[in-house]
């Protein structure tokens, strides 16, 4: 057939272009999407609720560095699915949503249609990069191709893009043959330059690297140890710097990394954009040379620098490693003084959270070293963060800038989906857990090889503590829990109960082995 019903000619479209999953919920007004998903040989995964999808498709995303791409319907549908694409927008997550809409002649008239929006486009455009409207099939294609063009050049962050349902319904000719895509390219020597001749001047270099730098993290490490650089990274760069030497970890939001900062006389932040989530205070702190890399222009207007270079961070870090041979090797840090401060610093954050490191180092200890971690807004997770040695990039994946909560078990799912039995597993608390654990049939339907740590310490432990230090009443931070072991077992998946760090491991081990997920209940006494 040359000619189908555009919803039809999307899927074969996106196959085309390379995409395999899809994650949705179908309905009366998308349907026509769902008529070429098998034709085109895609893979649907069937979530509980749009929220879920949208974090299954941001999971698959991190897991792949290919856009997760989410089909919803109209209103509600999307509605659900704009806190994940919140998500994906802080944390420059590509996802692309394609949702349904109302014909072209009820847009906008407030008829009382079914799932009828004021404005669904306006709406979804608050929580990612752009959402438009396709009113006809060449539209369609054309914003397809944009945003996937879009994701391989620029900085990786959701779009929306909603069809009318008549349109979807009309038959329309296949989609055209793909393009090569355009990619990020070479950076001009002058602007290598900059960065180079500070870092030959400077005595004590400093790098922050953000997740913009992840795809580029085994040249800049080349290029900061050439330099006898001291670093940090944020949370989204976690092991882009292998663990040890001049690495002071992901300890920006330490109150002491100000001092370690000003001691430095240039500063070199890759891909960051030192957020509020990123720092938990208004400026770095550095007082010397403060250069700042991005790919994302708009960033490097935010905070005053020294320099700002607008270039892909991977490209100029192959700039510096080709030009690396004029380096001095001298360097003002030692690493006594890095060892000595990051001790320190896990004293701090095992003195704020007790109990919590010493769970996370045994869960550490029995994981493979190529396990990805996808984690919700819980106390264990924020002090796992500090301290857990991390050598690769993209093994934790967090909601660092929206941070929402129910994000870990949908995620990983999507994750695990894309690894295809490589070690991966979900750590939530138990509030948030109940945010999005309806998708824990999912990850049974689908058999996937899935533990998840359920970090029960029976309250809001955060809020609370937020509460008791403004001098408020704690008040609402106590909730009533289902039995949750009980619980897993309903929907059909292993549980466990450990009582003792060894068993947890035991347990864990076990769990990595088991076909289907296992909800490991872990209880905050268990480090006593």
């Amino acid at each position: 057939m040359t000619d189908r019903p555009l919803g039809a000619q999307i899927s074969h479209m996106l196959k085309s272009r390379g995409v395999e999953v899809i994650f949705g919920i179908p309905g009366v007004h998308n349907q026509e999407m769902y008529r070429g998903i098998e034709e085109a040989g895609l893979t649907h995964v069937l979530a509980r609720h749009e929220q879920g999808a949208g974090f299954m498709a941001d999971g698959y995303a991190r897991a792949t560095g290919k856009p997760g791409v989410a089909y919803v319907i109209t209103g509600p549908g999307l509605c659900n699915i704009m806190t994940p694409m919140g998500q994906a927008y802080s944390d420059s997550v590509p996802m692309l949503v394609i949702s349904s809409c109302l014909n072209r002649a009820d847009l906008g008239m407030g008829r009382g249609r079914l799932h009828e929006m004021k404005d669904q486009e306006i709406a979804a455009g608050t929580v990612c990069d752009w959402s438009l409207t396709a009113m006809d099939a060449a539209s369609a294609y054309q914003l397809i191709d944009r945003a996937l063009s879009e994701f391989a050049t620029g900085r990786k962050r959701p779009k929306h893009i909603q069809v009318p349902i008549e349109v979807l319904e009309a038959l329309a000719l296949a989609a055209p043959e793909p393009m090569s895509l355009a990619t990020t390219g070479y950076v001009p020597y002058d602007v290598t330059d900059i960065v180079f001749d500070a870092v030959e001047k400077a005595q004590r270099p400093l790098f922050v690297f953000g997740g913009g730098a992840r795809e580029g993290a085994t040249v800049w490490r080349d290029v900061v140890k050439a330099a006898g650089a001291a670093s940090f990274v944020t949370y989204a760069g976690m092991g882009i710097i292998a663990e040890g030497g001049l690495h002071f970890g992901s300890s920006l939001a330490r109150p002491g990394s100000v001092d370690v900062i000003a001691s430095a006389d240039l500063v070199v932040a890759v891909g960051t954009e030192l957020s509020e989530t990123d720092l938990w205070r208004d400026d770095l702190g550095h007082t010397g040379t403060f250069i700042r890399i991005d790919i994302d222009a708009d960033e490097l207007n935010d905070t005053p620098a020294t320099h700002r270079i607008h270039a892909d961070a991977g490209q100029v870090a192959k700039e510096l490693w080709a030009k690396r041979g004029d380096w001095s090797d001298k360097s003002g840090w030692t690493e006594a003084e890095v060892a000595k401060t990051r001790e320190k610093w896990r004293a701090e954050v095992t003195s704020e959270r007790p109990g919590i490191p010493q769970v996370a180092d045994a869960l550490r200890a029995a994981l493979p070293d190529d396990t990805v971690i996808y984690s919700d807004m819980t106390q264990f997770a924020y002090a796992a963060l500090e301290i857990w040695p991390m050598n690769r990039p993209n093994q934790w994946h967090h909601p660092c800038g929206f941070g929402t909560l129910g994000y870990a078990l949908p995620s990983a799912i999507g994750g695990a989906l894309a690894r295809k039995g490589k070690p991966t597993i979900a750590i939530a608390g138990d509030y948030g857990f109940q945010y999005t654990l309806q998708e824990l049939m999912v990850a049974v339907e689908l058999e996937l090889c899935l533990p998840i740590i359920l970090w029960d310490n029976g309250k809001l432990g955060e809020i609370e503590d937020s509460m008791v230090a403004a001098q408020i009443a704690p008040n609402a931070v106590i909730q009533r829990n289902p039995d949750f072991v009980k619980f897993a077992e309903a929907f059909g998946a292993a549980s466990a109960a450990p009582k003792s760090l060894d068993e947890l491991q035991d347990v864990v081990r076990e769990a990595l082995k088991t076909k289907g997920p296992t909800l490991i209940y872990v209880r905050s006494e268990i480090a006593a």
